[in-house]
């Protein structure tokens, strides 16, 4: 690995949304991320591995079979790795409480924070009325969003050559727009109301790739958010705290870090 990610050790890390077999997978930094940070419970949070997109256009690259071996090779050192499945990957639905390779599937999980605190742990994609009720219309605004994260990808890549860190286009987009705002709130809601009936103090989601953590109605809403846009986790450290994290502007900060040591060594010397 290379040594300029430290490794850092957490009692819990979620992702979702990683969506392997599609281009658009930030497949590199999630392995950067996988190979940098460890636990003792890791959960995939539905969208593992993109179904949908793979029957139109197969696509596999080396970093997505790393990505499988990496979680495979933590399952096995003793990492507890349970998987939850979305809407991309709804085949894994039919294996509902099976294990392979020491992965556990589950339609939803229960994890007890440090504290005490109940944590339900689900996808979010029983809450999306275009999934429920019009499956065609969801496909066509996959396919609409992968022509926009192709666009994404461009933009960074001139951002790269002008010195500037990842930043997500898409998802500022997003946040542009009133629908998109109405959408996420009605989400938000549906889901935090979910864990409210389920006695949970907290709710732990993905799929719509909005990393966050607010409080909604006495819930502590979490949204890990993805790896096609804003590269994010939710980990729990040894207290229980639960916090977001931006690889992004991680990696960014520890070669920073490192570079900023290097020039103090080489002024010294």
């Amino acid at each position: 690995m290379d040594k300029q990610f430290p490794i850092k050790t957490y009692r819990s890390i979620w992702i979702s949304d990683l969506h392997l077999g599609t281009e658009g997978n930030k497949s590199e930094m999630l392995l950067e991320f996988l190979k940098s940070n460890e636990s003792k419970y890791l959960y995939l949070v539905g969208d593992i591995i993109d179904a949908w997109r793979m029957k139109k256009k197969m696509y596999w690259h080396q970093d997505h079979n790393d990505i499988v071996q990496k979680i495979l090779r933590k399952a096995r050192k003793g990492t507890k790795v349970t998987l939850i499945p979305g809407n991309h990957d709804e085949l894994l639905k039919k294996f509902t409480d099976f294990s392979f390779g020491k992965i556990s599937i589950k339609k939803r999980g229960i994890h007890q924070l440090v504290d005490g605190r109940k944590a339900l742990i689900l996808h979010g994609d029983e809450f999306d009325a275009i999934i429920l009720n019009a499956k065609w219309l969801a496909k066509i605004g996959s396919a609409l969003y992968e022509f926009i994260l192709k666009v994404n990808d461009l933009f960074n890549f001139c951002r790269r050559k002008l010195g500037f860190s990842y930043w997500s286009l898409s998802q500022y987009l997003k946040g542009q727009t009133k629908y998109a705002i109405n959408f996420i709130g009605n989400f938000e809601f549906a889901v935090s109301d979910s864990a409210k009936r389920a006695n949970a103090d907290v709710v732990i989601c993905g799929h719509i790739h909005r990393p966050e953590i607010k409080k909604i109605d006495n819930i502590l809403y979490c949204n890990d958010g993805d790896w096609v846009e804003s590269c994010t986790a939710l980990v729990e450290d040894e207290f229980g705290n639960l916090t977001l994290i931006d690889w992004g502007v991680e990696r960014e900060k520890i070669k920073n870090r490192k570079l900023n040591s290097e020039n103090l060594t080489n002024t010294a010397a």
